[in-house]
């Protein structure tokens, strides 16, 4: 097959342009710096020329409410440009729970993705996958304070990028959906423990207070995050992609 990935220059999306290529297909990575713009529209027409399958794979450069702007407009744009250019599966990337969680700003805004390529004439593959490995550093500078990083003990279930990069690759490879499929991690950690594991591997001196307060994740509670039953688990790991030796968590009890 042509496969055209939007943002294939991406975390998840230069791997999945690995991944297809890999296999055998004949793959078009496009970004803005090849002179794609979801958001105007220009070079979609002629990067989907020909092409049996996209796979959108860019991202809001905000988190705020100008998230829901961009995911309405960018996959409106491709949406439109597919059906004109007879591309036959669409497949985006969402997030374990999305749905659940209408008090963040950028849940609601991938939510407003998932509506509008439901809405297309296209057939269509939803990925929603569970918090990276490759984001937890970052969600623990979001709530650092000295040498104090502050979590709540809101229930996750993270995967490696990899993990996510190969799910999206069997999504675009196979028959489309016209549905979701939830991917997750092997394990279940409260966001508070997590980030110990992670101070423990990689020590700078700071250390983790629980506060179910502290940060994006405290507005979350219950098992929101956590992969439903009958979702794909991954196998890596963090403590192994970390590096680290000791007891895993409990095995989620969610799985084929």
């Amino acid at each position: 097959m042509k496969c055209t990935v939007l943002g294939g220059r991406g975390l998840i999306g230069s791997q999945v342009v690995e991944r297809l290529t890999a296999a055998g297909h004949e793959v078009v990575p496009a970004s803005k710096s090849t002179g794609v713009d979801v958001i105007s529209g220009k070079g979609l027409d002629q990067v989907l020329d020909g092409a049996d399958v996209v796979v959108n794979l860019t991202n809001s450069p905000a988190f705020d409410q100008s998230s829901v702007a961009f995911f309405e407009t960018s996959t409106g744009n491709v949406a439109v440009a597919a059906e004109k250019a007879g591309v036959r599966h669409q497949v985006i990337l969402s997030i374990v729970g999305v749905d659940q969680v209408p008090q963040l700003d950028y849940y609601r805004a991938k939510v407003a993705q998932e509506n509008v390529l439901r809405s297309a004439s296209t057939p269509y593959s939803i990925v929603r996958a569970t918090q990276f490995f490759e984001f937890v550093e970052a969600v623990l500078s979001w709530t650092t304070e000295g040498d104090t990083v502050r979590l709540p003990a809101t229930l996750v279930q993270p995967m490696a990028a990899s993990d996510v990069a190969a799910a999206v690759a069997r999504a675009a490879s196979g028959t489309p959906l016209r549905g979701i499929r939830d991917v997750a991690g092997p394990d279940v950690f409260p966001l508070d423990e997590l980030g110990r594991i992670t101070l423990e591997a990689r020590p700078d001196g700071r250390h983790v207070v629980t506060d179910d307060r502290a940060g994006m994740f405290a507005t979350v509670t219950g098992d929101v995050l956590i992969a439903p039953e009958g979702a794909e688990l991954a196998t890596t790991h963090y403590r192994d992609w970390l590096g680290l030796q000791g007891p895993r968590r409990q095995r989620a009890t969610s799985g084929p």
